[in-house]
């Protein structure tokens, strides 16, 4: 009997890293590190390691075991964990900042996306009005803008206390939340929930591609390789929207509070340095009407979420009320912790190469 209860987890742990992998390659859902996925085996919850790319799930240890009982306890006495890292394969590694609202939702499978369409219309003042519309019939409960960590957790246990057996969270400027009771019916869930929140991204103008080449070769700016990008540039309603403020996390963690954009021309400005701010340059900026220009240290992580970004804009109806993150909110995100999750996501941006984690090499995970 227990050989057979250790090949279904094994077999079920397996089917979460292919699901992780899987979702981590799509970038309408997965940016750079972002997202996490979890599975409660027994009393451990398996969890994505902070700063983990999904989409190396399959080339590289990730998953960290924690003892379920042992959060649970100080979760509810609200004190911080002290085990939530553990040494896989010679690494340590720590769960994802989402450790608590995993651990208090009750489905064996937990999967936190940050899906370009979910996001597009959770940013919206009319959100959860919208939303109802569209998820109509299945046990969805929208959760109001929190931070990630021990204050969303406590959020999603009001909603559960509110709408038992709820299975969908629509988290506002954030992103999405899916359980289900295996991989297989997550993966399910969350595919009928894109298709009901699919929205078509706007067309975009054409881009000045001589404009910006020269703007390449007298600047420190490069011309980026995807053309889609342009579109934050020569659409009119993704300069506005974008000018309006930081609408997610991510945005402010990896891109910065601010975007840098100069007015159309017909000719390179001869102050354009000041459009660079020497003392920070950031990862990128617009020059209206013409092209996007991206810094020429601008990191693989960088280049995930600023594409990100790009989708979300582009599935904003140009007539949508907005709710931007308000000023403490995205202070609240830039601390030092924030500062060592980049640093951890720029580390992980290539994969170690090391095999596929499965049940059987728990003998190598030690909890600490």
């Amino acid at each position: 009997m227990m050989g057979r209860r250790s090949m279904n987890s094994t077999t079920e742990l397996n089917e979460l890293l292919h699901l992780s992998a899987r979702l981590g390659n799509d970038p309408l859902l997965v940016q750079a590190s972002s997202g996490n996925t979890s599975i409660k085996i027994d009393n451990t919850l398996w969890i994505k390691a902070s700063g983990k790319w999904l989409a190396h799930a399959a080339q590289e240890s990730m998953l960290v075991p924690i003892p379920l009982e042992e959060l649970r306890h100080s979760l509810q006495n609200c004190v911080e964990f002290a085990g939530a890292g553990a040494w896989v394969n010679g690494n340590y590694l720590r769960g994802s900042i989402e450790t608590a609202m995993h651990a208090v939702l009750p489905q064996r499978v937990v999967v936190h996306v940050h899906s370009v369409n979910t996001i597009a219309w959770a940013v919206r003042q009319d959100a959860r009005e919208r939303l109802a519309e569209r998820l109509a019939g299945l046990r969805w409960c929208w959760i109001p803008y929190v931070s990630s960590g021990l204050p969303l957790a406590r959020q999603i246990e009001h909603a559960i206390e509110e709408r038992p057996g709820s299975d969908v969270f629509v988290l506002a400027n954030h992103g999405l939340v899916i359980c289900g009771d295996g991989s297989a019916a997550a993966a399910a869930l969350l595919a009928t929930v894109e298709q009901r929140l699919a929205v078509p991204p706007r067309i975009h103008p054409s881009w000045d591609s001589g404009f910006l080449s020269r703007f390449e070769a007298q600047s420190r700016w490069n011309v980026p390789d995807s053309a889609d990008l342009h579109t934050f540039a020569t659409d009119a309603v993704s300069r506005r929207i974008l000018a309006g403020g930081i609408l997610y996390p991510c945005q402010a963690i990896f891109l910065g509070t601010r975007v840098e954009s100069m007015p159309e021309c017909e000719f390179l400005p001869e102050g354009v340095e000041e459009f660079e701010h020497e003392r920070s340059i950031p990862a990128f900026g617009l020059v209206e009407g013409r092209g996007v220009v991206t810094n020429r240290r601008i990191t693989a992580s960088q280049r995930c979420v600023l594409n990100g970004l790009l989708q979300v804009v582009q599935r904003i109806d140009g007539s949508a009320p907005i709710r931007y993150l308000s000023d403490t909110e995205v202070l609240n995100l830039l601390n030092e912790d924030a500062h060592n999750y980049q640093l951890c996501t720029e580390r992980n941006a290539v994969p170690s190469g090391r095999a596929t984690q499965t049940l059987a090499g728990v003998a190598n995970s030690t909890v600490v």
